[in-house]
């Protein structure tokens, strides 16, 4: 399956990342310790299959670290993004990060957070703003068309917030923060959000009636 918001990444990429979600869920459940052997070679394999076709990207002992070290059930990151408007509903807020891109405000899920809760804590550490989740927008698939490897599944979700107060502060992860509107935009950070998915939520705002996009 395949669209603008929907990843198309290469068959070893699936291949390592099926064939490590099947070794640590196995991992899990087994209590045969001859099965506990097979499966983590099989785990031993994706690491090597990541690092053999990422061309030197990511080395064998960090593959395993990001790969080999977690238990339990494989499942994917989440990752919330804040789609926050100004007045004019015109113009999107983004912050600049420490290597210059521009983002919207977002991060990981927390163990302890919800949704709505990472959402606004994100917005005010990356913003400085307080705001209201108000409307979701998208759950996606991270896009990996973008050129760089991820050995995790990545699902990011997007919500429209509503500025409530607060200004921006220079702190450890951004520089500034500046509303754009969708002719002006900054050099962005295609790992974090995409031009096609800026677009949607551009066309969401305009729209009363919009149905969340899912893939």
């Amino acid at each position: 399956m395949s669209s603008a918001f929907y990843p198309s990444e290469p068959q070893w990429l699936s291949w390592a990342k099926e064939l490590q979600a099947l070794s640590q869920s196995g991992l899990a459940y087994t209590q045969n310790v001859f099965e506990r052997e097979r499966y983590e070679r099989i785990r031993e394999i994706s690491a090597e299959i990541l690092t053999a076709y990422s061309a030197g990207e990511i080395s064998l002992a960090k593959v395993k670290d990001l790969f080999c070290n977690e238990d339990g059930y494989q499942t994917p990151k989440l990752d919330t993004r804040a789609v926050i408007f100004d007045q004019t509903r015109e113009k999107l807020l983004f912050v600049k990060e420490n290597d210059g891109l521009w983002s919207f405000p977002g991060g990981w899920v927390d163990a302890d957070e919800t949704v709505a809760s990472n959402t606004v804590k994100e917005a005010r550490e990356e913003s400085g703003l307080e705001v209201q989740p108000t409307r979701l927008l998208a759950v996606l698939i991270r896009d990996n068309r973008t050129g760089r490897t991820w050995v995790h599944n990545i699902v990011k979700i997007f919500v429209e917030c509503t500025p409530l107060g607060g200004r921006f502060v220079p702190n450890s992860e951004t520089l500034d923060a500046r509303y754009f509107a969708e002719d002006e935009l900054p050099e962005i950070c295609t790992a974090k959000q995409t031009p096609e998915q800026i677009s949607l939520c551009f066309r969401a705002v305009k729209d009363p009636n919009w149905q969340a996009v899912f893939c």
